[in-house]
């Protein structure tokens, strides 16, 4: 099938590509012509284990192109993805600018039936704006009849088909998807519609039916459920593993107590530093502010979000209760920058906030990832300026490098490679042979046994007095949200 993928971003270079290895004749638009060019000449624009090598592979076939011309690529397409980004605007509703303006380029430059794929995480109600946006394209050109319906020849319906990709394992949750979600309501070409989707989805459900049909609106409310209640699995299990330090409880064994009930499980059910990245921030914020601007405040969502900030400093809290408040003076080295393992991106990462109060605190932080080093750099030049960055901050090629001199470790980051380390080699670089794990990913026992003063997230660590203070303080902050 002929496909165009509107937006090279995570979510629209993983469709395209992926479709592409499906055999499909694919074209991806973006109108940063720089990143196209870089694309075209073998450059992938995100880290994706195993996306690059796909890239080249289908190029190499043909059957994957890349174009900054919206003109042949709405031409291409008999089915279009709209793919492009829905930040969080000013107050967190979701931006849609770039989805209007993919709606009316379609609109302005289709020239046959086509169906239109809302794969971007939109608001519910987006697909009907769309068919507006698209619709008041073709009657500016005179292509619709009184009534204002676009006539036969060109036809087209906008469908609700949102994504279930986790980053860092998004050509499995492609490839072997749990579902497959498609919002289509009644219309002169919403048969044809039906009929292409499930065409260019039946090799993904030849082993067993991973469709489920539903309304658009269903379909877009579909993918802020699912993310709302992850996120709610993490602030909720966030959530027990503070009141856990308190009640000298290892929150590891409560996870594994309750996680065996099938009726719960244990995925996102794991306590740490919070949850980050581009869909659950965006998306939980964007589904409250649905709830406010319809009279319907979604309190528990409010809780989740709030559990969430206050979560990304709690390794810092546990810092700030060993060492004080003034860090002048101390160097600390962090291991981790992107908010989860297996991707480059940090946006909303728990890193970021880490560096940013340990450095107004006075204190120097050596960092080191895998993979996210430079989107990190980048990132913190803007949060914490070019004066403190070039200052307090320094990013380092080794793990073992970002210890040496350092007065603890702090990890924000559950990287594979974190897994095994040599702790005496560690034990013997860091000053107060002391770990600050915000991912619990090493046992409480093994640490003492390595000599090693171990702080984890809920894993019976005594708190001082003055980090009581400072988490009944918060405590009370966001229950007053």
């Amino acid at each position: 099938m002929r496909i165009t993928v509107m937006g090279t971003g995570y979510v629209g270079l993983v469709t395209g590509v992926c479709l592409a290895e499906l055999g499909n004749d694919v074209v991806c638009y973006d109108v940063d012509a720089d990143k196209i060019r870089a694309m075209n000449g073998g450059h992938c624009p995100i880290y994706e284990p195993g996306l690059e090598d796909m890239v080249v592979r289908n190029r190499g076939l043909g059957r994957l192109k890349f174009s900054a011309d919206v003109v042949d690529s709405v031409h291409h397409g008999d089915i279009v993805f709209i793919a492009v980004g829905t930040p969080p605007g000013p107050e967190g509703r979701a931006d849609l600018s770039y989805v209007t303006s993919a709606a009316r380029s379609i609109g302005r430059w289709m020239r046959s039936p086509k169906v239109i794929v809302d794969k971007s995480t939109v608001p519910v109600g987006t697909a009907e704006q769309v068919e507006q946006w698209i619709g008041e394209e073709l009657q500016r050109r005179g292509i619709s009849d009184t009534t204002g319906e676009p006539l036969s020849d060109l036809a087209f319906c906008v469908v609700s088909n949102p994504e279930f990709l986790k980053e860092g394992a998004a050509i499995e949750d492609f490839m072997r998807p749990d579902r497959i979600v498609l919002g289509i309501d009644p219309s002169p070409f919403s048969h044809t519609a039906q009929e292409w989707m499930q065409q260019l989805y039946a090799p993904l459900n030849r082993h067993h039916q991973r469709t489920y049909l539903m309304s658009r609106r269903a379909a877009e409310f579909t993918k802020y459920a699912a993310n709302a209640m992850l996120a709610t699995r993490i602030s909720f299990m966030n959530d027990l593993a503070n009141l856990a330090e308190r009640l000298d409880v290892d929150i590891e064994q409560v996870r594994t107590g309750i996680g065996s009930d099938p009726r719960i499980g244990f995925s996102f059910l794991y306590a740490g530093t919070g949850y980050g990245g581009s869909c659950f921030p965006k998306d939980v914020q964007a589904l409250q502010h649905m709830g406010l601007d319809l009279g319907y405040p979604l309190r528990l969502l409010s809780a989740v979000d709030a559990i969430n900030q206050y979560q990304k400093l709690r390794l810092v809290e546990k810092v700030t209760a060993l060492y004080g408040d003034d860090l002048n003076g101390l160097s600390f080295a962090l291991w981790g920058l992107s908010f989860k393992p297996n991707t480059d991106d940090v946006r909303e990462a728990p890193s970021r906030l880490v560096v940013r109060e340990l450095t107004q605190r006075g204190a120097f932080v050596r960092a080191y990832d895998p993979v996210a080093g430079q989107a990190a750099c980048e990132a913190l030049k803007t949060d914490l300026g070019l004066e403190v960055y070039g200052s307090q901050f320094e990013l380092v090629d080794d793990p073992y490098q970002a210890l040496e001199g350092c007065a603890a470790l702090m990890i924000a980051t559950e990287w594979k490679a974190f897994r095994s380390p040599d702790f005496d080699r560690m034990k013997g670089l860091l000053r107060d042979r002391r770990i600050f794990d915000g991912r619990n990913m090493y046992e409480p026992d093994t640490m003492r046994q390595h000599g090693i003063d171990y702080h984890g997230i809920g894993r019976m660590a005594r708190l001082h007095r003055t980090d009581q203070h400072h988490v009944a303080d918060s405590a009370a902050d966001f229950l007053r949200v």
